[in-house]
């Protein structure tokens, strides 16, 4: 196999990869509640857990957020981008993207110790709570700074540019909606997650080109 032909099945290794992320991001919130609502049909839940109901309170309930997120998450830290700037800033994502599963989130059907490692239920969560900060933050900073690299003078890959820019902001804000002010809202937890995880499936989605009409030759 020539050189050029082993560059074209590496790019679309690599497109494939990117797809598999965004789709896994794309499902992981409706897997979730699904998941969830399967459940509630035999067991019943305070209604506070519905209330304040998130991706990550699933964790206790339905299997969902521990098959897809932690599947994301090694592909993430396995991934092999341009540079070192893409494989640390991804391969952070995914150690951060792990630690969410490892260490559950408190909620009101969590018990006193949770997870793999049996910690207060208390020092589990503020472990849970950072991560998932920097899970989105790293994902926000690797659409805004590098999905954006490369050469911009065709008007697919402005295009792209302006998507990738509009995904990472709106990682952020959509972030804003898990905050504790925004409490009455119900279930403001999981609208802030699947709006932050839909923004990081249409990131990824748009890099690997599966839009056919978006597609160029540049990064």
């Amino acid at each position: 196999m020539s050189e050029s032909n082993v560059n074209d099945v590496e790019k679309t290794w690599l497109k494939r990869i990117r797809a598999f992320i965004g789709i896994l991001g794309m499902i992981l919130p409706w897997l979730s509640l699904l998941g969830a609502a399967l459940v509630a049909k035999t067991s019943s839940f305070p209604d506070e857990f519905w209330q304040n109901l998130s991706i990550s309170a699933t964790y206790y309930i339905t299997p969902p957020l521990v098959g897809v997120l932690t599947t994301a998450a090694i592909i993430l830290m396995c991934y092999k981008g341009y540079d070192w700037r893409d494989n640390l800033v991804t391969t952070l994502s995914g150690i951060f993207g792990a630690m969410i599963v490892l260490f559950p989130c408190k909620c009101a059907i969590s018990g006193d110790l949770v997870g793999f490692f049996q910690l207060p239920v208390n020092v589990s969560h503020i472990i849970h709570c950072v991560s998932a900060v920097m899970f989105f933050v790293l994902l926000s900073v690797n659409s805004m700074f590098l999905f954006t690299l490369g050469k911009s003078d065709t008007k697919n890959k402005k295009i792209k540019n302006i998507i990738f820019r509009v995904c990472a902001v709106g990682m952020l804000c959509a972030l804003i909606l898990v905050l504790p002010c925004f409490e009455r809202i119900s279930a403001h937890t999981f609208i802030g997650e699947a709006v932050a995880l839909t923004f990081f499936a249409v990131s990824w989605l748009v890099k690997s080109e599966i839009f056919g009409f978006l597609s160029d030759d540049g990064k």
